[in-house]
């Protein structure tokens, strides 16, 4: 079913028309972005069975103690002075 799928004068025919529609200034751009992003995918898929293999060590954070907040009265009390 497939076999017959991907003939030369099917692939030729796909061209023509790519080049009908996109132009022959335009194509050189698309099959660079293609292959970059083929590639940039391959990368990623690599990277990430590295990392399923050898998963990466675990990192403890360490922060030094903060220091306690302000305290701030609500604003919705009545000081003494104001009354």
């Amino acid at each position: 079913m497939f076999g017959d799928l991907f003939q030369p004068m099917h692939l030729l025919v796909i061209a023509v028309i790519a080049i009908l529609i996109f132009g022959p200034r335009k194509l050189p751009e698309l099959g660079k972005g293609l292959g970059e992003g083929l590639r940039g995918f391959k990368e990623g898929i690599k990277g990430m069975s590295d990392v399923k293999d050898n998963p990466p060590p675990a990192v403890t954070e360490t922060r030094a103690p903060s220091a306690p907040a302000a305290q701030v009265p609500p604003s919705n009390t009545i000081s003494p002075e104001t009354k």
